[in-house]
């Protein structure tokens, strides 16, 4: 089959500060069995010699994909630099990587091939890996990571998420907003509908960890599909955002804080009880930090209609509903 017979793939690279990451990534890229792609990068605004680095594999990312375009500017964050990565991509689907991360050989051509034969889905993903600085697989153990296999608690993202969060990867509630309301759990490496930004807007500073906020959006509208295997090397450095639980727990609440309004709105315009119920325990659990009866009574004195929130599974109070 002729290059242009496959659905053109447009891989997406916002890259900051991964001088010793960046030629890795992109060879991943170029590695790839899949065809048909365009490789897009955006440098942003880059102290060290992530920009030299990138040019340095200009002519070889030019024979190997259909296109290829990079670009250096003053930096903006991650959110304008995804926004104007997705207006220059012009393929059918997007696959976004971080700078410092691996895609394996086959990813793209499995991903594509789930969402061709499945259009009720808008992303397919597989497992993740844990990579160190060296590109060297490593391991969890309970609270740190390890290079010694034996001393492993978790292998892989699938394996950790779905410990910690009791989510079933193979379900049909994969990806749905009731799983992914607490804390996202969908690992690195996706592939997305390019359409489906049409529907759910572009990326938002309101919203700082942006691959939540994009989880969230697209399971409002679409299914997604977690393909059991390894595709996708995530690596573990210093500078990592993982490392710093506080200022993850931040990020994490102001884009749940954020989500909130944007659930309202969507609320307005589409009927969807289980959403309307997670709305309502959100407010009064999530804003407030715990289940508290003082603050539910002062969220129940401001509204008329009946709410009825249950956490634990128990019902711990029942009066006027948040919406």
């Amino acid at each position: 089959m002729n290059t242009k017979d496959f659905p053109l793939v447009s891989v997406l690279i916002p890259a900051y500060n991964h001088e010793n990451y960046i030629q890795e990534t992109i060879e991943s890229i170029i590695n790839q069995t899949y065809p048909n792609i365009e490789l897009i990068i955006l440098d942003d605004g880059s102290k060290d010699k992530t920009w030299e680095k990138i040019t340095e594999l200009k002519q070889k990312c030019k024979n190997r994909f259909v296109k290829s375009h990079f670009e250096t500017k003053q930096n903006e964050g991650t959110c304008i630099t995804l926004n104007k990565l997705l207006k220059l991509s012009s393929g059918e689907f997007v696959y976004i990587i971080a700078s410092d991360d691996l895609a394996k050989p086959q990813a793209i051509e499995k991903e594509v091939k789930f969402l061709q034969n499945n259009p009720d889905y808008a992303l397919a993903i597989g497992d993740n890996e844990y990579v160190d600085s060296m590109g060297k697989q490593i391991f969890r153990t309970q609270k740190a990571f390890t290079s010694n296999i034996k001393n492993a608690k978790y292998k892989t993202v699938k394996e950790f998420l779905s410990s910690k969060l009791k989510i079933d990867f193979l379900s049909d509630d994969f990806g749905s907003y009731k799983t992914l309301y607490k804390e996202n759990y969908i690992p690195n490496g996706y592939l997305i509908r390019k359409n489906i930004f049409e529907t759910i807007g572009n990326f938002t500073k309101n919203a700082p960890l942006e691959d939540f906020w994009l989880m969230l959006q697209i399971s409002k509208y679409k299914k997604m599909k977690f393909i059991d295997e390894i595709l996708f090397s995530y690596r573990i450095h210093d500078t990592n955002t993982i490392g710093n639980s506080t200022r993850m727990r931040e990020l994490t609440t102001q884009t749940r804080n954020y989500e909130q309004k944007l659930l309202e709105k969507y609320l307005t315009n589409h009927k969807n009880d289980e959403l309307l119920k997670i709305y309502n325990e959100g407010i009064c659990y999530y804003q407030t930090g715990i289940p508290n009866i003082l603050m539910l009574y002062k969220y129940q004195k401001i509204n008329t209609r009946t709410l009825k929130v249950e956490i634990f599974n128990k019902t711990i109070y029942s009066k006027n509903k948040l919406f």
